[in-house]
């Protein structure tokens, strides 16, 4: 939609990687790395291509591209321990996000998160990120049947708050879950990250910002 007008939402709803969290930079170059200790040269652009998808669904396309003889699960092993190792003592945040945070707050707005990753995994980079207290609710990537694209994690995000969906805002900075969003009936912000999304995702977006404090004005 072009020309948003200022929107007060029932409820927010947040991916965390990539949009909250500054996970997704050092674990795209970290995959190719560990990949290769296994002796396999893993492409850039199936990195990027599992940016905001679920953990099956990121398994599914490695095996898609490289045979059922790929070791993904103890690749996936070692990289969840370099990133546990990695942010032991904090997990930065992407730009603007305690801005934008705190105005929601100044509003009384209750705030989800909604994230392909697995809950014990989100708890603990939430918690290490000082941000878990800002949460209402979570909805995680073990608790739906299916991932992102699929409207499911925003929906029940949107279930967990009490709140119409079409009256949540939701924020994203990939094009799974900005399909997810716009499947969901929810009005969405795009931040701008590492992977476009193709024009008929675009389309879709409500507003799209360079980073989380530009959207502190699009909320009243």
């Amino acid at each position: 939609m072009s020309n948003p007008i200022a929107f007060h939402p029932d409820g927010a709803i947040f991916d965390m990687d990539g949009l909250m969290l500054d996970t997704e930079r050092p674990y795209l170059p970290l995959w190719s790395l560990v990949a290769k200790t296994f002796g396999w040269d893993i492409s850039p652009g199936t990195v990027q291509r599992a940016i905001g998808i679920s953990g099956p669904d990121v398994r599914a396309l490695f095996l898609q591209e490289y045979g059922a003889d790929f070791p993904y699960d103890a690749i996936t092993a070692k990289l969840d321990e370099l990133i546990e190792q990695k942010f032991e003592a904090g997990v930065p945040h992407r730009p603007g996000l305690l801005v934008l945070l705190d105005h929601l707050a100044r509003l009384g707005i209750p705030l989800a998160v909604a994230t392909s990753t697995r809950r014990k995994k989100a708890l603990w980079k939430l918690e290490k990120a000082g941000i878990l207290d800002r949460f209402q609710v979570l909805a995680t990537g073990d608790e739906v049947a299916n991932g992102k694209p699929a409207p499911d994690i925003f929906l029940l995000a949107a279930e967990r708050l009490k709140k119409d969906p079409v009256r949540c805002i939701g924020f994203e900075d990939s094009p799974a879950g900005l399909a997810g969003l716009a499947t969901a009936g929810i009005r969405s912000i795009f931040v701008e990250d590492m992977v476009k999304p193709p024009q008929a995702v675009l389309a879709t977006v409500w507003h799209t910002c360079k980073d989380l404090s530009e959207a502190v004005h699009l909320i009243v």
